[in-house]
């Protein structure tokens, strides 16, 4: 796969990044290759990148020259138009070796999806064909203090043939490494729109201010607006899918899920490397290493037993979402894979934040020391479950198996 060069440097303040040639990825199994060839490298550096908060510019660059960016164009627009199950599997992947590099790309596919259910043909060519060759779209679109995350206060205001657009924008995961920002904005009649805004734009800027104490190098900062410029063809009427029985929620979440199983994937990883190499056993135990310490056997065994459910529900989501995605959606449809998705985002949820706090208590005090950063994987779960409630998952479920109630059409369910 194309490399990015080892001299470049990050671009300095507000520079819109460069274009890395992407490779084109033309089926389902070199999508999940280029995954597991990256994740081998990202895996490497990801402890020290998270201690040190060093972003992740050349492993960005390298996601994008692997083609992994355009897998989900159409087949017409000359994409690989992978499969919902492919796509989760790439995210987990991914995940396993750098949650951080797993969750940015997430908002860049949320927004093809968006474009394939919205945009006009020629929208569809341009921005299609900007991610073959290795453009990145970001995200703006949550504002931090309104009154829920659905609460948008940025609107369009007319500007002769087209709109300016004035807004703070915070959670702007990808937005930093982003050559498009797509941001959620409402137009003049109060309605959804996602407008597209080149990176470089005058009054758009860009403001690496992310301090959670997880998932920290993904710069999910702030996006300012101040009087950007707006052209009325970079805009996509989200508003007509808000109501309409299309898979945007339970396509968002399905990313959600997919990641935090590779959290768990990569915590217990860690976990039994560190048992069989660093770990002493319990003094009670009456055993030469801590890998035949029977409790700390039988509870790797029913960590690993709770990581394979979550991931068979996750194939099982994906799987329901390809299905549901061949034919024509009705509401029930749609409620159908909302709640499929549910089921494994409450799993992968639970098992992300168990196996990444168990992983102390089976290694031990030693692998609490900041020399080998392992409490980096109950941080990234921690901050990345926090997106959605996992509480409501369980609503969500138990509402529709009690009585009949299709829950509500948003990106969080």
């Amino acid at each position: 796969m194309p490399q990015a060069s080892t001299t470049y440097s990050p671009p300095q303040d507000d520079e819109t990044p460069r274009v890395v040639p992407a490779a084109r990825i033309q089926n389902d199994a070199q999508a999940i290759e280029a995954a597991h060839a990256l994740a081998a490298d990202f895996a490497q550096g990801a402890a020290r990148r998270d201690l040190e908060r060093g972003l992740p510019w050349r492993e960005i660059e390298r996601y994008s020259a692997s083609g992994l960016g355009g897998i989900t164009v159409p087949r017409e627009f000359g994409g690989a138009d992978v499969t919902h199950e492919t796509l989760a599997e790439v995210f987990r992947i991914i995940s396993a070796a750098d949650p951080s590099l797993g969750q940015i790309p997430q908002n860049h596919f949320g927004s093809l999806n968006l474009l394939r259910l919205t945009g006009t043909p020629a929208q569809k060519r341009r921005y299609y064909e900007g991610v073959l060759a290795g453009r990145r779209l970001g995200n703006a679109g949550p504002e931090r203090h309104t009154r829920h995350t659905r609460d948008i206060q940025a609107r369009l205001t007319p500007d002769g043939d087209g709109f300016r657009l004035s807004g703070r924008k915070f959670y702007s995961t990808g937005a930093l490494f982003a050559h498009w920002i797509p941001s959620k904005v409402l137009d003049a009649q109060g309605r959804l729109v996602t407008v597209v805004l080149e990176r470089g734009a005058p009054g758009l800027t860009v403001v690496d201010d992310w301090s959670s104490f997880g998932q920290r190098t993904t710069a999910s900062g702030t996006v300012l607006l101040d009087n950007v410029r707006v052209e009325a063809d970079s805009i996509l009427p989200a508003w007509t899918v808000q109501e309409a029985p299309v898979l945007i929620g339970p396509y968002a979440q399905l990313m959600q899920a997919a990641i935090d199983a590779g959290i768990a994937d990569g915590a217990l990883r860690d976990t039994v490397a560190f048992l069989r190499e660093r770990s002493r056993p319990w003094v009670e135990a009456g055993v030469e290493r801590a890998t035949q310490d029977p409790y700390v056997i039988a509870d790797v065994g029913r960590l690993y037993t709770d990581l394979h459910a979550a991931e068979a529900l996750l194939s099982e989501a994906a799987r329901h979402l390809d299905a549901a995605a061949a034919r024509a959606l009705d509401a029930d449809g749609v409620a159908a894979a909302s709640i499929a998705v549910a089921r494994a985002k409450a799993l992968t949820t639970e098992v992300a934040l168990a196996a990444s706090e168990k992983l102390f208590e089976l290694a031990g005090a030693r692998a609490s020391l900041s020399e080998f950063n392992l409490d980096r994987h109950w941080r990234n779960a921690r901050t990345h479950t926090l997106h959605d409630p996992v509480r409501w998952k369980y609503h969500a479920i138990g509402n529709h198996v009690l009585n009949g109630q299709r829950p509500n059409r948003h990106s969080w369910i």
